[in-house]
């Protein structure tokens, strides 16, 4: 009977390493390389979308403090830091809050000189380019009951992405020219009507505040269904966004 008691114990042990060891892992991951986020609103449409569940590559900018769990103020500035490239899809801690994350597209670089102007960016003194690309509807929330116009962008660096320019006179389609200071970035979202962005109360972010690049959408669910409503998936996952990159 003792041998039998000393044998489950130690099977008992052996899960509880294993299950550690995997937590420890996931921590490891989640920490260093990659973290998943959800998308709560409808700011980056039609690139993202609520519901959509995304893995972010973290180790793309290197780390900072609020690459850690909890953001110990362990250092400051980052650590193995690489620059982010204009066009990016970039989640960060929202300046005024850090405890908050947001997530954009970095539109402009330190130094740059960004301002719409009849919907149009400039980036230093040029125009984006600016083409219609049809039309976007909704499937959850933030449908308008009708279709949304859609224009793709084509920036400097060859990335092109679909916007959405519901209010053509809406109150961030004609800004000041903002001047990115050294150390910082300017973001839109490319729902450009209905996004707190740098146009407004987000400001510039600065580089400690990036937290990694939205590489892939790994799940996605539409019509507002939640994670934990499984009954729903079979009628509202988005099959075609599964495991698709985000550009």
């Amino acid at each position: 009977m003792a041998q039998a008691t000393d044998k489950q114990q130690s099977g008992l042990w052996e899960n509880i390493k294993v299950i550690v060891q995997a937590l420890l892992l996931a921590l490891v991951i989640r920490t260093v390389f990659f973290q998943p986020f959800t998308i709560p609103s409808g700011s980056m449409m039609p690139t993202l979308l609520v519901g959509d569940y995304i893995f972010v590559n973290k180790f793309a900018y290197g780390y900072s403090k609020y690459s850690l769990p909890l953001s110990p103020d362990l250092f400051s500035g980052r650590i193995f830091a690489s620059e982010p490239k204009r066009g990016d899809v970039v989640v960060f801690r929202f300046p005024p809050n850090p405890d908050i994350d947001y997530i954009k597209r970095l539109i402009g670089l330190p130094g740059d000189r960004v301002q719409v102007r009849d919907s149009i960016v400039y980036i230093n003194g040029n125009p984006v380019p600016r083409q219609g690309d049809g039309a976007f509807r909704a499937d959850d929330q933030y449908d308008t009951g009708a279709d949304v116009p859609v224009f793709k962008e084509t920036l400097d660096t060859g990335v092109a992405f679909d916007t959405l320019d519901q209010f053509p006179n809406s109150r961030g389609d004609n800004t000041q020219e903002f001047v990115v200071p050294a150390g910082h970035y300017f973001m839109m979202g490319d729902n450009r009507d209905n996004s707190a962005d740098s146009r407004f109360d987000v400001g510039f972010v600065p580089a400690e505040n990036l937290v990694g690049r939205a590489s892939l959408i790994f799940f996605s669910l539409g019509n507002d269904t939640s994670f934990k409503e499984i009954w729903k998936w079979p009628a509202n996952l988005r099959y075609d966004r599964l495991f698709k990159a985000v550009e």
